[in-house]
């Protein structure tokens, strides 16, 4: 059990979930990664103080409930959650088996609410929290190749701001960033290598925006943030 404030971050892989564990680390809180594997989160908890790697599947209900059960055991109430689960899937109606559309959702948004389900008691029992969720354009409009990605985000999109219509008068602030562009990662490099470095987002810069939500007055809360380079089309 840490004295520290804990923050749990969902979705750890090596880009913005990374840099979101680092961040709020930097900051002085505990924070518990959640990943299916630990081949990124392991590593990166032993390089943080008072960090703490959770395999996580947050598309099984009993999987989440143990995980957060855990993370209270081992480490102290939720304060903070930031939900980064969720990578994209590209095809068209026609491309796409359903499992795919079925398993976008789980992750991206059955996920979401069983998370949230987790956290908001230790919330309302501190006096409040943040949750934070890092969502896509694709939530706000379904272009040809996003048939199994896009209807997820939107749900997403949707739940949050549901969450956040209830949970705002309970003192816990719950936001959405819209991610518009590609982040920077080894295998985004790859793809994109005629692209210079300002084209991409960069996760630790995201990171600040997440981070920065968290420390808003409640007079001034924001919902929707959108983290876009400049030269993201838009």
């Amino acid at each position: 059990m840490t004295t520290k404030k804990v923050c749990v971050v969902v979705g750890v892989g090596p880009g913005n979930g990374a840099a979101l564990g680092r961040r709020f680390a930097k900051e002085g809180y505990a924070v518990a990664l959640l990943a299916r594997t630990t081949e990124t989160s392991g590593p990166l908890a032993a390089s943080l103080a008072g960090a703490r790697a959770y395999r996580c599947d947050v598309t099984e209900a009993a999987s989440v409930a143990r995980t957060f059960e855990a993370v209270e055991r081992e480490m102290g109430p939720v304060h903070t959650l930031v939900y980064n689960a969720g990578s994209g899937t590209w095809g068209t109606v026609e491309d796409i088996d359903p499992a795919v559309l079925e398993g976008a959702f789980r992750v991206n948004t059955l996920g979401l609410l069983l998370a949230a389900k987790q956290v908001i008691p230790p919330m309302k029992a501190q006096g409040g929290g943040n949750i934070v969720v890092i969502g896509a354009t694709s939530s706000r409009r379904g272009v040809a190749r996003t048939a199994g990605f896009a209807p997820a985000k939107a749900a997403q999109k949707s739940l949050t701001e549901s969450m956040a219509r209830h949970l705002w008068p309970q003192n816990i602030h719950v936001s959405l960033i819209i991610v518009d562009g590609v982040v920077d990662l080894p295998r985004t490099r790859t793809m994109m290598k005629d692209k210079p470095d300002d084209f991409f987002i960069a996760p630790d810069d995201l990171a600040d925006t997440a981070f920065h939500l968290t420390t808003q007055p409640r007079s001034a809360w924001s919902f929707e943030v959108e983290a876009r380079p400049f030269k993201e089309s838009w």
